[in-house]
């Protein structure tokens, strides 16, 4: 568990915290239990699936001391880090933008069906992001698979038209490019900051505060700015994502030198965190939709307590094996969150039976068969993605 080693668990998290997304992103049926899906955004509680997307912005928040970290260690400036975090900062808010603008395709309107416009993104995608092994693959082929890649997403923008004839919205963030805004902030913090719990604090504090401001309406004043840099400007995500890179700080600090101390500190943060997120309901509702500061605190403190606990039993005790069927998929997390929507696209393109069990008079059926498909693509699909070394890399 010293500086320089990845921490087991983090994985582990990461992977359970993707099959719970493929779950519940699949389980969108009328009459299936309401507290396994989305509150609305009016209505002042959560279930299962609002916790899960902050639970994976956590988890990346939670990568960044390792990712940008290990940069640093092999001897990266800070204009070449700057340069990796732009990069994959601009990567995640085109793939953002472009998955957003995919649910919203009208095939009168766009002249091809939504799911050949989203399976054509999608494979530009990959073929633009694809982690391609330059040792044994010509740089001309990896460069002409690129461009093909280019090719094929670019039509796809110039020909989308949304309901009412609407073009493609360059600033319709999604997922992905939320993400990549927090990312953003949280990778910036610590490239200057590095290591320093007391400066990451600080942060986290300081966008808990944006939250709320800009929640009571007192940065309005921000609002030319918002159609960019609304994210931000919103301050929930940063805040989510700068929480769970505090975390790694402390475990960086603290977890070789007493582990135990260092799951007491955790998890009693994440106690505080979810205290403190009812201590402000009655001036903000428990929202995921509108990203309210209550929300984010809830959840930042479910993550750190579940955190706590795998880390106590998976880093500490070494009960490790009952876990390892998620590391793949935490190991490949991007990768294995859009590979399930190609399968969906060619379900619905061809009207393939596969899903025949989203059954709204059958809950138990709809449940069952979405715990299935969330098994197959988030525990069995990444070991093959492994076997053929097939990922993203932003």
């Amino acid at each position: 568990m010293g500086k320089s080693n990845r921490i087991l668990s983090i994985d582990i998290m990461r992977g359970f915290n993707l099959v719970l997304m493929l779950f519940v992103n699949d389980i969108f049926v009328p009459g299936v239990p309401a507290w396994l899906g989305h509150v609305k955004a009016d209505v002042d509680g959560m279930g299962l699936a609002d916790w899960v997307f902050p639970g994976f912005m956590f988890m990346v928040g939670m990568s960044i001391p390792y990712s940008v970290g290990n940069r640093i260690s092999k001897g990266d400036d800070k204009i070449a880090l700057l340069k990796h975090i732009l990069i994959r900062t601009i990567s995640l808010l085109i793939i953002g933008v472009l998955m957003s603008n995919s649910r919203a395709v009208n095939a009168e309107f766009t002249g091809i069906t939504k799911s050949l416009w989203s399976f054509i993104m999608y494979t530009g995608v990959f073929l633009v992001w694809n982690n391609y092994n330059e040792e044994k693959s010509s740089k001309y082929l990896i460069w002409g698979l690129r461009i093909l890649g280019v090719l094929m997403i670019i039509p796809m923008v110039i020909i989308f038209r949304g309901a009412e004839d609407r073009i493609f919205r360059f600033n319709s963030w999604g997922i992905l490019g939320t993400i990549g805004w927090g990312y953003l902030v949280a990778a910036l913090v610590y490239m200057w900051f590095r290591d320093s719990i007391s400066k990451a604090s600080v942060f986290v504090a300081i966008f808990l505060i944006i939250n709320m401001l800009s929640k009571l309406h007192l940065l309005d004043f921000l609002s030319p700015a918002r159609p960019v840099l609304g994210t931000i400007i919103n301050g929930n995500a940063p805040f989510i994502i700068l929480s769970g890179m505090l975390i790694t700080i402390i475990l960086k600090n603290y977890a070789e030198k007493n582990g135990i101390k260092t799951v007491l500190i955790i998890s009693g943060l994440g106690i505080a965190s979810i205290l403190a997120g009812f201590l402000l309901r009655p001036w903000f509702i428990i929202s995921k939709i509108q990203s309210t500061p209550t929300w984010g605190l809830i959840c930042n403190g479910i993550s750190m307590v579940l955190f706590a606990l795998l880390f106590w039993i998976i880093d500490i005790m070494k009960k490790v094996n009952w876990s390892l069927f998620l590391r793949p998929a935490g190991a490949n997390s991007l990768t294995v969150y859009l590979v399930p929507d190609m399968f969906y696209y060619i379900i619905w393109q061809f009207s393939l039976p596969f899903l025949f069990y989203k059954q709204a008079d059958n809950q138990a059926l709809a449940v069952a068969g979405s715990v299935v498909w969330a098994v197959v693509m988030g525990v069995g699909l990444p070991v093959l993605l492994e076997k053929i070394n097939f990922r993203l890399k932003l």
